[in-house]
């Protein structure tokens, strides 16, 4: 079975997926333990292959007797094989998180949710495993449609954000797959390491430009890089918490790595329109840092706040990939790493917030830490973190990123980087100043039995957001170690 990990890595989904609405005619409870034991096993599934990867290197996985550029093909190197292992442990605690919040529901309404969920995590988890860009656009399609699903259950408001995602979001993907259209035109062929060598020979054709562009604008969209963002504030600010921390965590980070994919992998850095490309990236890099963190300065929903703030923090990726050196790209592989685990926590701060208190607004948020003592430690911890002070892991990614920019000369980008993390800090201590400074309009809600752990939150829900807020210290103190020993082997070249 070890020989057919990449394969279980999406049946293990898929089928649970598939069997979820079934299942939820049975019961409820039955529907939701299989689809955790279903993530718990493609967590271990992920962090197996990838363990082989980086002992042995790139994992090619053939499907049907038909050898590639023909037959289809997995392809796992370390970069794809660590967004595989986020996007299935992130999966799996925001699925834990979850529970209180269906155990209201009937069994069809669990069913679908789970069904859903699983199937986001299904095409997430091939679009960083396949090695076929027509297959990667199926995949895409699977995720987008269950994001849209998801995002609807959130309410009327909700509905209203899927429908608008729907449309900007299929705009996207069409873009993407017309951007393919031109590159097998050409070409020939669909497999990523067939297209790597044919490419060499008419990087600076037309139809490798109009490929690039359409390619870069698809996925432009669906990683919200400003000003393609317009589908995001919405829809996660009404999504439900489990859904808006497991698609803001990941899903925009996974159409980041496309692009990075293709950019670096497939065409190469400076083949061709590239260096155009990485320009222009530049420049919406450095506007949505720094308007997306104005934006969430003018918010006073702490939701809409986190789902600007995603908008900055999706451009650190794209700034990484812009300016294109190693330290540069360490830093926007870094960033996804560091910004899953961080928004995903903050997201899920936001939902136990509601849970408690039935409140969203920041200034309802005054005196929370004697109700929600652990729930706003790690808030503060996960604040840190976005705004960058050491030793917390946002502090390194853009670290990296302000050392590529200094390498390279790009001292505009360096700017950028300080005056938005001085931006972060003005967002976030206004939140919390409202959480630890601010004395209730009702004292006598604030009792101090909420020290009980049991009182805080249910369990299922704290102790995901435990584990993301220990983490952001932990991936920062021991970032060094994450970053030679796995991301450098993600770098095109093997390292540094």
């Amino acid at each position: 079975m070890m020989e057919q990990l990449p394969a279980l890595l999406i049946l293990i989904l898929l089928l649970t997926a598939l069997a979820s609405p079934f299942l939820s005619y049975i019961s409820g409870r039955i529907v939701r333990w299989t689809a955790l034991a279903a993530m718990f096993a493609a967590a271990c599934c992920a962090i197996g292959t990838l363990i082989r990867v980086l002992a042995e290197g790139t994992w090619h996985y053939s499907f049907g007797g038909w050898e590639p550029p023909w037959g289809i093909e997995y392809v796992v190197d370390p970069l794809g094989g660590g967004m595989a292992v986020l996007i299935a442990i992130i999966g799996f605690l925001v699925l834990v998180y979850s529970g209180p919040y269906l155990k209201e529901e009937n069994g069809l309404r669990i069913g679908t949710f789970h069904a859903l969920y699983l199937l986001l995590a299904t095409g997430l988890m091939g679009m960083v495993v396949t090695g076929d860009v027509f297959n990667l656009y199926v995949f895409l399609e699977i995720s987008s449609l269950s994001a849209y699903g998801l995002i609807a259950a959130g309410g009327y408001k909700a509905v209203a954000a899927a429908f608008r995602y729907l449309l900007i979001g299929t705009v996207g993907a069409s873009l993407y797959l017309l951007g393919i259209g031109y590159l097998y035109s050409v070409t020939g062929s669909l497999n990523m390491a067939d297209l790597a060598q044919k490419i060499l020979l008419i990087a600076d054709s037309q139809a490798v430009l109009i490929a690039v562009v359409m390619i870069m604008l698809g996925m432009g969209i669906k990683m919200a890089m400003f000003p393609l963002h317009g589908w995001l504030p919405d829809s996660y600010t009404y999504a439900p918490p489990p859904a808006a921390a497991f698609i803001s965590g990941v899903m925009t980070k996974v159409s980041a790595y496309v692009l990075f994919r293709f950019f670096f992998y497939i065409i190469g850095a400076m083949n061709g329109p590239i260096p155009g490309a990485l320009q222009v990236l530049g420049v919406a890099a450095c506007l949505g840092i720094i308007l997306g963190s104005v934006m969430a300065i003018a918010q006073s929903d702490f939701r809409r706040m986190l789902a600007y703030s995603s908008v900055a923090q999706v451009s650190y990726v794209t700034l990484g990939l812009a300016i294109g050196n190693v330290y540069g790209l360490i830093g926007a592989m870094l960033h996804i790493l560091n910004h899953a685990i961080m928004k995903s926590c903050l997201f899920l701060v936001a939902g136990g917030v509601k849970y408690k208190t039935g409140e969203h607004g920041i200034e309802k948020y005054a005196e929370l830490y004697e109700k929600m003592p652990l729930t706003m430690g790690t808030f503060m911890i996960a604040a840190l973190s976005m705004v960058g002070i050491p030793p917390t892991a946002g502090f390194f990614s853009k670290w990296y990123l302000a050392l590529g920019a200094i390498d390279k000369g790009m001292w505009v980008f360096v700017v950028v980087i300080a005056v938005s993390s001085l931006l972060n800090a003005v967002y976030f201590f206004r939140v919390i100043e409202q959480v630890y400074m601010r004395r209730s309009k009702k004292p006598e809600d604030t009792g101090k039995s909420a020290w009980k752990i049991s009182a805080e939150l249910p369990l299922t829900m704290l102790l995901p957001i435990l584990v993301l807020g220990v983490s952001i210290v932990v991936f920062g103190v021991f970032n060094e170690q994450i970053v030679t020993n796995i991301l450098q082997y993600a770098l095109p070249g093997g390292g540094f």
